[in-house]
């Protein structure tokens, strides 16, 4: 699903050049759960830019889904996106004076499909996440692992082939943060999607297959999880 090789990235800040990745070879096998763990810096957010074609390297190659995201202009990435990644952020990044139903729709937009049609993809993903009962409410009327989970449920409303996902618990208490953990562990597992989770959270990470650590740019050390996480609750009772 992912392949990147010799990808170099570097920002100005100030005077000075900031190498935040320094030629890295990363591989992420079709239907593989991942967690990027590192201290700020290291370059975890980076490869989730990198990789969902919202920023570009400096150097190397990039790889995803079976096209060079680096060859394409910038007129061809949009598209690419809305029918390849889906994004879930850490500030769950919901329209407050929209319902969760109309959030998720707004992704399937860019879609060729019918106004009944986005509509029951929408209303799909938000069954899967456990919350077709709360799809008339606005963000503020959602407790906050609710509206990750609608986050989620946008993410995943156009079938993406990759999930991409920026701390996605780190605004949310222990018991909400492992229930989002163990619903992304079961879009892993039953509809077989791709993720990438960028997380500061060991507990969270636990639920991944594999933990990569990244320091300063380069991978510093791989570990496999045998058993990911605990078991979780049928999607309808997840976070609360």
């Amino acid at each position: 699903m992912i392949r990147m090789r010799t990808v170099t990235k570097r920002y100005q800040r100030g005077g000075q050049v900031l190498t935040v990745l320094d030629q890295l070879d990363l591989d992420v096998p079709q239907g593989d759960f991942v967690a990027l763990m590192g201290p700020s810096g290291s370059g975890k957010s980076t490869i989730l830019n990198l990789v969902g074609g919202l920023d570009l390297p400096d150097a190397g190659r990039i790889d995803v889904a079976g096209a060079d995201i680096t060859a394409m202009s910038e007129a061809q990435l949009p598209a690419w996106r809305a029918r390849h990644v889906g994004f879930v952020f850490q500030a769950f990044n919901l329209v407050p004076v929209l319902t969760a139903l109309e959030n998720v729709l707004l992704p399937l937009q860019l879609q060729p499909l019918s106004r009944a049609q986005r509509r029951q993809q929408a209303e799909f993903a938000l069954e899967i996440v456990g919350l077709k009962d709360r799809m008339d409410h606005r963000p503020k009327q959602l407790s906050g692992g609710q509206e990750q989970r609608v986050a989620i449920a946008r993410a995943i409303a156009t079938d993406p082939d990759l999930v991409l996902a920026d701390e996605p618990t780190g605004d949310l208490d222990r018991e909400s943060a492992n229930a989002v953990m163990g619903l992304l562990r079961r879009l892993n597992a039953e509809l077989k999607k791709t993720l990438v989770v960028v997380t500061h959270d060991a507990v969270a990470a636990e639920h991944a297959r594999r933990v990569l650590h990244l320091d300063k740019g380069v991978l510093a050390r791989e570990e496999l999880n045998p058993s990911p996480g605990q078991a979780a609750p049928a999607a309808g009772r997840a976070a609360r």
